[in-house]
């Protein structure tokens, strides 16, 4: 098939495959107390997977670097090797943690975009975020104080503040935050990790989460913003490096650290595709079940051209996969 009729086929149904594979090899790890292992594993089941998608893949976000786990590694090229160039983030466990330690929202997650329309963030690893809704898309402003934001959104979506769920990341860097959505009458929700889940959960219609607002990983967001595309969902983001390191490293790779990006400035092209699995129980996706001999996914895959959210449950039979594959599922 032509490269360009590929293009308009929607790929995320395939790349659901991949997170598939990333999902079933790690939720054997769920609670052995080894981030690395499981990320190793869901790393290469993914490779494996790529393998069957026909796309000329370049991995432009491999989600690992800034903590040196396994990772698949910028520049690596995936995919069966025809069909169309796209730009491909992934990240083989969102949650690392959520696994090792049994914890919920762990997912595998791919964002893939036709070449070129990926912005690549460099040596930037964490940044400011502010996530809502279609109904509050247009009054965010992530420069403005939190109370005028939290107003906003509230007016926006017809309730008052103390009516809002707000996702944040468990973090110390988070203290004052906290602190101030709480004196400001808002119901903050606490999460040790998943900031993609989290950004899932407030741009879902369907779900009782208002916003997500904080500090979290910028490759996550660029993945984030491939789900986002397309929905009508948005999410705008500032780069916050943790370190003087981490800044001096953003402004040699030549990016404006000050300037605030929304979904359309870091995917620019609605040639874009998002899957997501859940690994461990969440409250977007439901982790891998075993029962019976098979295993039980929930995935979600979104196409930016459409803004079509699909979810998928499929029942593995664990006994023909092992006989299929060198992974162990």
């Amino acid at each position: 098939m032509p490269a360009q009729h590929l293009t308009d086929k929607n790929l995320a149904l395939d790349l659901v495959r991949v997170t598939e594979a990333g999902a079933l090899a790690s939720a054997r790890y769920f609670g052995r107390g080894d981030k690395e292992e499981a990320d190793e594993v869901a790393v290469s089941a993914m490779r494996i997977a790529f393998q069957s998608v026909h796309i000329r893949g370049t991995v432009v976000i491999g989600e690992g670097e800034k903590d040196h786990a396994p990772m698949l590694y910028t520049g690596e090229k995936v995919g069966f090797g025809d069909g169309p160039e796209l730009d491909i983030a992934v990240d083989p466990i969102e949650g690392t943690n959520a696994v090792a330690y049994g914890r919920p929202n762990a997912i595998s997650v791919i964002g893939a975009v036709q070449k070129g329309g990926m912005f690549n963030p460099g040596h930037s690893y964490y940044c400011k975020k502010l996530v809502v809704g279609k109904d509050a898309a247009d009054v965010i402003d992530i420069d403005a104080p939190t109370k005028d934001n939290m107003m906003k959104i509230a007016k926006a979506k017809g309730k008052v503040v103390n009516e809002l769920n707000v996702f944040v990341l468990d973090k110390p860097r988070h203290t004052g935050l906290i602190q101030e959505l709480r004196l400001l009458g808002a119901r903050v929700h606490l999460y040790s990790d998943g900031d993609v889940a989290g950004a899932l959960m407030a741009a879902d219609p369907r779900h009782s989460m208002d916003v997500l607002i904080g500090i979290g990983g910028t490759p996550e967001a660029v993945i984030t913003a491939c789900a986002l595309k397309g929905t009508g969902a948005q999410m705008l983001t500032k780069m916050n490096p943790l370190s003087l390191e981490e800044e001096q490293r953003i402004i040699a790779d030549g990016i404006d650290i000050k300037a605030v990006r929304g979904v359309d400035d870091l995917i620019t092209s609605d040639t874009c595709f998002f899957a997501a699995t859940g690994v461990t129980k969440g409250d977007i996706l439901h982790g891998v079940d075993y029962k019976d001999g098979f295993a039980v996914t929930t995935s979600m895959c979104t196409r930016g051209r459409t803004g079509t959210v699909r979810y998928i449950q499929a029942w593995h039979d664990r006994k023909k996969l092992a006989s299929m594959s060198s992974v162990r599922y």
